[in-house]
């Protein structure tokens, strides 16, 4: 046996003992969010006809459904990091730690549902969509639609700090795929009820118009409030949640531009979510050790190396490989199971692994270069790590599937 291949094994197999906790924990919660996630992709294969009869809808999915992520995910690392130092305490007072942070969680959530309906409806024209909904119901879908979940979604994050709190477990390493599996969940449904408010005349103009106001008027507050770590959150997070809706919606425009043959393969969409969310989720645990790691000194920010994250970028690949594998098997399962019309069981899986591939290097690069980076300038990586990798893999995700697609013959 080759020298290199006995010190490669002997670091792998302390690598696994060391992080066994991280691990299990890691990949209890990835499977959480794989089948949630899978569950919304069945979901968003079974609302074709919506998606048909409501043009430019699929620009906003992933972007509503990054927003459920990013706010969640960024809340629970900035919570995880307020466990590690020692400064959580469980309160639902509005000036304590929890209480702005959740305060801050909500006016963002509200604030950008409405930025990204608009952001949606300017991408659809802009990109020559045919026939697309108006302004006000993409306003009335993402706003109604992206309240309704995010409260579901802000509840499980807090539910799951002080769980971790309680019971000593590392929040890095469960939030980002609970948070993501939840938002995921809950968001398809909400916007699929929040889709039947359209078309009604002059009620859907008075619904638009008031989540118009009240995002308006939570922004607002959020940023000119006196607590500071709120107004802190919101002034940090708005301008980067806002480039990563921007960034979303381009995933959603060229997800629409084929939407003929996602049409042709319903089976297709349901890789839709659990593969944009599996990728953010991996991400999220990748971005969030990395800033904990930053805020208690255990990385140096003033270089770039990425030899000094390898053990990261290590777990990260156990974790992708098997989970993007079992996408691709149980979405062909489940498609067939509902009568959801597939390419084929083989080009499902080759699917699922060319994208998980790309998007997995692109998750350690941009995750690493992400955190370090708003680390150097001053910044809370908490707040802006995981918005700009679940974002920037939303577009190189989407782009990764559609190139599988076309490798594989399918597009």
């Amino acid at each position: 046996m080759p020298r290199w291949w006995r010190v490669a094994s002997t670091r792998f197999r302390a690598l696994v003992a060391r992080e066994a906790s991280s691990l299990r924990q890691g990949f209890v919660a990835l499977l959480v969010s794989t089948s949630a996630s899978l569950l919304a992709g069945l979901t968003l294969g079974a609302i074709t006809g919506t998606l048909e009869d409501l043009p430019g809808l699929l620009v906003l999915v992933p972007a509503v459904l990054a927003l459920r992520g990013n706010v969640g995910g960024a809340l629970a690392s900035r919570l995880g990091t307020a466990i590690h130092a020692g400064t959580f305490r469980r309160s639902w007072r509005i000036d304590s730690l929890v209480g702005q942070n959740l305060a801050a969680a909500a006016v963002l959530s509200l604030g950008l549902s409405f930025v990204f309906a608009l952001l949606a409806k300017a991408a659809a024209i802009a990109f020559g969509v045919p026939d697309t909904i108006s302004v006000v119901d993409f306003v009335v879908i993402s706003v109604v639609g992206g309240a309704v979940a995010s409260v579901v979604v802000i509840g499980i994050t807090v539910v799951m700090a002080n769980a971790s709190a309680r019971r000593g477990w590392d929040l890095d390493n469960v939030a980002a795929p609970i948070v993501t599996a939840a938002g995921d969940l809950v968001t398809l449904p909400s916007i699929w009820l929040a889709a039947h408010l359209v078309d009604l005349g002059w009620f859907t103009g008075a619904v638009g118009a008031v989540c118009a106001a009240a995002a308006v008027a939570a922004v607002v507050s959020g940023m000119r409030t006196s607590m500071a770590t709120l107004r802190g959150i919101v002034r940090q997070s708005l301008p980067i949640l806002a480039v990563a809706g921007l960034v979303s919606v381009a995933a959603g425009v060229s997800i629409e531009k084929r939407l003929e043959s996602f049409i042709a393969f319903p089976a297709l969409l349901m890789l839709i979510p659990p593969f944009l969310a599996t990728a953010g989720a991996i991400g999220g645990i990748f971005s969030s050790r990395l800033a904990t790691k930053l805020h208690l000194g255990l990385i140096d920010p003033s270089r770039f190396r990425l030899l000094a994250v390898a053990e990261d970028m290590f777990l990260v690949v156990l974790f992708a490989f098997p989970v993007f594998l079992a996408v691709g098997v149980v979405a062909d399962i489940l498609g067939a199971a509902v009568g959801l019309a597939s390419p084929g069981a083989i080009e499902m899986v080759e699917i699922a692994l060319i994208a998980g591939v790309l998007a997995t290097a692109s998750l350690v690069v941009i995750g690493y270069l992400g955190t370090v980076t708003a680390y150097r300038f001053g910044l809370d990586p908490d707040n802006y790590a995981i918005p700009v990798v679940t974002s920037s893999l939303d577009l190189l995700g989407a782009f990764s599937v559609i190139f599988a697609l076309v490798a594989v013959g399918v597009a």
